[in-house]
């Protein structure tokens, strides 16, 4: 599609002078600006497998170190208050947050203490859907989003999945029985595996539809720097000429049950949640190793080592490095233009307003690409919707976009230690708890 490649290598290009190629540190997190409204983010960056696609900071689960990492990520939470933050939504994300359920409860319940009455969103494995893990959430948590992938069983064997966290089948009857119990129950897939078939990608969405959620998120597969290798050798390279055409496939086929709430985030016709943090909020503040925070138009990362977070917060600082190079009004109105089309709509009036400037005189480059090539539906001095081209043109994107915070990720894993780094990118068999790990 040559919209999607003209489109793919702009983004790129306009991208690359934003993001920093070596991050650098700062003493602290900036204070919040009055009147504004963030999102809290915080990681927990262990899994009990490492996926061979993700690109987030994670590593393989051992008990002593975990206990001793949401110890510190609840200090870092209580710094984020001494700055002045308020919040009214938390978003756990890893990782796996529920790998100890008894810490996320004492986080979570330490985010109400210190903010007050939270809406709270986590992601968790398919293995954890049983009571000893649920039960302790059930009035904790009102928006449970379950890492699923896939419900073929092939792709989860490709995926190192299987084995761990069940067939496809055993999936769907877990989250199925799950109806309820959340407000707002999310199943995360993806879509264009190198050996995904339409015919795979159908009976994943028919099975999505049969699982009962008010949510699904069809994330398009994201190939990073440092995970290619793994990624070829497990399941393959991506073929980026087939994408739109599988997007097609799902949106069409999800249509009779699920209606877009962003540009791949599907809300079940006459209940769901939109739970993509980063439409909701325009800025937040990330908490955790490996964390991520948009404030005042520039990126802020936490350091990827979980050695050096421990140390740096028991001694009563941030561990955190700017990861935007340019923070220009310019770079600024772009985040905005690519976060309110991939939220399906772009407030011409609010634009204006905290711009000074209307979109077509900021950014006229990229509404011209979107008239040229059909991606606006409406068009008016209020505001811009997409046609079904425009919305697969948001996915674009938003995929380029997460690809350079993916290389981002890999500048900041450079500064590992090689024990930390061997467990990133060597066998995935080495426990934190090693005498020189990661404790």
């Amino acid at each position: 599609m040559l919209a999607e490649r003209l489109l793919s290598r702009a983004v790129s290009v306009t991208q690359g002078g934003y993001f920093a190629k070596t991050p650098r540190p700062v003493p602290s997190l900036p204070g919040p600006e009055a009147g504004k409204q963030y999102l809290l983010y915080a990681h927990v960056p262990f899994c009990e497998r490492l996926c061979p696609y993700c690109s987030f900071n994670r590593f393989p689960f051992s008990e002593d170190p975990a206990r001793k990492y949401f110890k510190s990520l609840r200090e870092q939470m209580r710094m984020v208050a001494d700055l002045g933050y308020a919040f009214d939504s938390l978003y756990i994300g890893g990782g796996t947050p529920t790998i100890l359920v008894d810490e996320l409860c004492d986080t979570i319940d330490l985010a109400r203490e210190l903010f007050g009455g939270l809406e709270v969103s986590t992601e968790t494995n398919p293995n954890h859907l049983i009571p000893e893990v649920l039960d302790p959430l059930k009035d904790r948590v009102q928006r449970m989003s379950v890492g699923v992938q896939s419900f073929d069983d092939g792709l989860l064997k490709e995926m190192d999945r299987y084995d761990k966290y069940g067939a496809g089948a055993e999936i769907l009857e877990r989250i199925q029985s799950l109806e309820g119990f959340f407000h707002s129950l999310n199943v995360d897939m993806i879509f264009n595996f190198p050996s995904q078939t339409e015919e795979v990608l159908r009976r994943d969405v028919e099975m999505v539809k049969a699982s009962r959620c008010n949510q699904t998120t069809f994330y398009p597969l994201m190939a990073s720097r440092s995970v290619e290798a793994s990624l070829k050798r497990t399941v393959g390279m991506v073929d980026y000429d087939r994408e739109a055409r599988y997007y097609k496939i799902l949106v069409d086929g999800l249509a009779d049950t699920f209606e877009l709430s962003t540009a791949w985030t599907f809300s079940r016709i006459g209940g769901g949640m939109i739970d993509e943090y980063i439409v909701d909020y325009e800025e937040y503040v990330g908490i955790g190793s490996g964390a991520f925070s948009y404030l005042r138009g520039d990126i802020y990362l936490t350091t990827f080592s979980l050695r050096d977070y421990s140390a740096a917060i028991a001694e009563g600082r941030m561990p955190v490095a700017v990861g935007s190079a340019d923070s220009s009004l310019r770079n600024r109105m772009r985040y905005r233009f690519l976060m309110s089309l991939f939220g399906l709509r772009l407030d011409k009036k609010a634009f204006e307003r905290d711009f000074g400037v209307s979109v077509e005189r900021g950014l006229p480059l990229e509404t011209l690409f979107f008239r040229m090539f059909g991606g606006f539906a409406t068009d008016t001095a209020e505001e811009l919707t997409l046609t079904e081209k425009g919305r697969y043109l948001a996915v674009v994107m938003q995929r380029t976009m997460f690809a350079q915070l993916n290389d981002l990720r890999d500048a900041a894993r450079k500064a590992l230690a090689p024990d930390e780094r061997s467990l990133l990118f060597g066998d995935g068999t080495a426990g934190c708890g090693q005498p020189d790990g990661c404790e």
